[in-house]
Formats: structure tokens, sequence, C-alpha cells
């Protein structure tokens, strides 16, 4: 057997293992979780997350040296997957776990790994992510929260807005402006902020889907230690590009499970449709819409593998993430606006009706609104394929 074959070989017999224990543990952990459980609750979420970090299912890519398993980029990927296929929803944590951590052991000095990765490693403590402005969305350069400097440290004055679970999160990685007079990609920091510090006030914002998840964050001059600078000052933006990359391979491989579990269930709503009186199976246009899909389905999977192989390899993260990013994102919003033609007057039952999956479907078709802006607009992204993928000149 060749290297390659005998670690093609370890990887399925840890997809077995870790299949079977996610099985179990998810299984269990749902029937003991009081009132019924629902994977969309802020809470059920952060507390399986608790329950995953318990069990060493933190820190996967970490050095042990830092409490991490060390596993390759390959075993990295399968978690993800399993752990999507068994049901189980997407952390609170996700941005301590997959973009700060690394940034950390990437950027940060031994003081700074020691203080706080072991929080991220217990899911201790959570993070958010300090970047978009009122007038800085997908344009990160045009940050104008500024941080100046003060006796032993900082004085941060701003106001961030889309901070996903800034009201559950004790720490808060921010792209601050320290130096005024440079331009625009330089002149940035990026500061670890305590989002209990004097002067932090969150606000919750009302989504379409009842829920709050995202936030306004104002800073009204809080001190930040001069310890809490990561990397060098007015050397942000280069960091805060590095952290952008530490998840490519893996970032999709979650999001293209659900969509293909999303997938068949409308092909079951498609098929039991005349019973519901809806749209039936038959209809040409469902046929073909369906096709569509499940063709985009198969193409986002691709995508992902050349993804996860490039990483793996150590190639430089591309502008084929943008690809992906509009092909998902687009695609998503498509396959839900689809089941919810299938729904019809069921829909607006979502809680209540008897046609299974409906509620989650719907809560996804509201939440999928948001899924071409987040992360940069599909506007941004194009912007990008068209000039770093297609070579066209800038507008």
């Amino acid at each position: 057997m060749t290297q390659l074959e005998t670690a093609a070989a370890d990887d399925e017999a840890f997809r077995q293992d870790l299949r079977a224990w996610l099985e179990r543990a998810y299984a269990g952990f749902v029937r003991g979780w009081p009132g019924g459980a629902d994977p969309r609750n802020l809470d059920f979420r952060r507390a399986w997350e608790d329950t995953l970090c318990a069990n060493g299912w933190s820190g996967l890519g970490w050095p042990t040296e830092h409490g991490g398993r060390a596993l390759p980029l390959s075993r990295q990927a399968v978690f993800h997957e399993e752990h999507a296929r068994c049901g189980s929803p997407l952390g609170v944590n996700l941005i301590g776990h997959g973009i700060l951590a690394p940034t950390l052991l990437h950027f940060g000095t031994e003081a700074q790994k020691r203080r706080f990765l072991p929080g991220i490693l217990s899911n201790r403590e959570i993070w958010c992510q300090g970047y978009s402005e009122p007038g800085a969305g997908s344009d990160l350069a045009s940050v104008r929260a500024r941080a100046e400097p003060a006796p032993g440290g900082y004085l941060l004055n701003g106001h961030k807005i889309w901070t996903s679970f800034a009201d559950r999160a004790q720490r808060c990685f921010v792209l601050a402006r320290t130096d005024p007079r440079a331009s625009r990609h330089k002149g940035l920091s990026f500061l670890l902020v305590d989002m209990r510090s004097p002067g932090v006030r969150v606000e919750p914002i009302r989504q379409l889907t009842g829920e709050a998840e995202f936030c306004e964050v104002f800073f009204e001059n809080v001190f930040v230690p001069g310890e809490d600078l990561l990397g060098e000052e007015n050397q942000g933006w280069r960091i805060a590009m590095a952290a952008a990359g530490f998840e490519r391979g893996t970032y999709f491989i979650p999001r293209l499970v659900r969509f293909a579990q999303e997938l068949r269930q409308v092909r079951e709503l498609a098929l039991c449709a005349d019973a519901y009186g809806r749209v039936p199976a038959s209809s040409a246009d469902v046929r073909h819409r369906w096709a569509r899909l499940a063709a985009d389905s198969h193409v986002l999977a691709l995508k992902s593998q050349r993804a996860l192989a490039g990483a793996m390899r150590g190639d430089p993260p591309g502008p084929e993430g943008s690809s992906t990013k509009i092909h998902w994102s687009e695609a998503h919003q498509r396959l839900l606006e689809l089941s919810m033609q299938l729904l019809g007057d069921e829909a607006c039952l979502a809680e209540a009706t008897a046609v299974p999956g409906a509620a989650g479907l719907v809560h996804a078709y509201l939440w999928s609104r948001a899924e071409t802006i987040l992360a940069g607009t599909s506007e941004i992204q194009r912007n990008i394929v068209a000039e770093q993928m297609l070579g066209l000149p800038k507008a």
C-alpha cells in the first residue's frame, strides 16, 4: 500500500469513528435538552459547542503545545463534513475557533497565546469580529474607528455594525485606524478588545427571523492595553487579510453538506406536492430548477475539494474563493425560493404545519437574504473575479 493509500485509509477509519461518536453524542444531547431541542436556538448551539470542546473536538489543527490535536487539514475537513452530516448546527464561537485562533498562532506573542488560546479551546470565551462599519462594510479600507495613543495603550472610539454574537462575546478583535494620515490600507491596527471594558455598548439588531445575532457595537473612549495589539502597529490590514484565509479549504464544507440535505428535502416536497395541493413534481419548471440546483450542488462540492487540495499543498489563497462564495450564496437562495414555492401557504404556518422540515426551511429562507451580503457582497466578489480571474480593468 502506498503512503497516499495508507493516509486515505487512516482518514476513512477516522471518519467512521467520528461518525459513530457524533451520532451517539448528538442524539443523546438532543434527548437531554430541556423543552425540546431547537438547532436554531443560540443557547442550544452554544451548549452543543461546549460539549464538543469538552470532548476534545476543538483546536483540531493547533500545535499540541497549545492544547491542540495537530490534525492534518484532511481530517479537519472530515470533522466539518461529519459534524454537518449528523444534523448538528454551527457553533456560536465560530469566529474564535475558525479565525482568531489561527491568527493568534501565526501573529501572536507567546504571552498572547498563553492568555487567549485556553479560553477559545475550552469555549469559555466567545469572540466576535469588529470589522464592518456603517460606512465600511465590504470596503474595509474605509474603516474610521480610531485608536489613539494613551499611556500604556490606546483609546478606542468608533461604531461597528453587523457584529455577529457581540451580545454574547467576551472579546472582540477590532480593526481600527491608528495613523489617520496614512493611505487607506495602511495605518490600521488589529486590537484584541475586552467587551467588558467601560465604554463598550452593544445594541442587538432584530432580523427577519426574529433573532438578533447581529449587533451594533459602540466604543466610547475604551482603553485597550498595549499588550492587546496583535502584530505591529499600523500592520492591521496585513493581519486581517491573512485571517480571512485561515478558514480556506474548510469554510464551505458544512454549508455545502447542508445544501445537499436541503436539496433532498426540496425533492421530497416536490414528490408529495400533489397531496398538499401545491405545485406538482411533474411541473416542468420545478424539474428544471431542481436539476439546475443538483448540478450546483455537485459543482460546489468539486470547488470545495479543489480549495481543500490547494490549501493542503500550501498554495496561497486566490480569487477562486470569491467565485465559490457567489455561486453558493446565490444557488442557496434559489434553492430556498423553490422550497417556499412548493410549501405555498404552508410556509406561513411554519411552526404549526405538519409538513416535515417546513419550519427549518422557512427559517433558512429568511436568513439566506443575508448570504449575498455577509463576508463580502456579491457585487464586491464579482469585482474580484473580474479583476483577478478574468483580467478585466478596474471600473
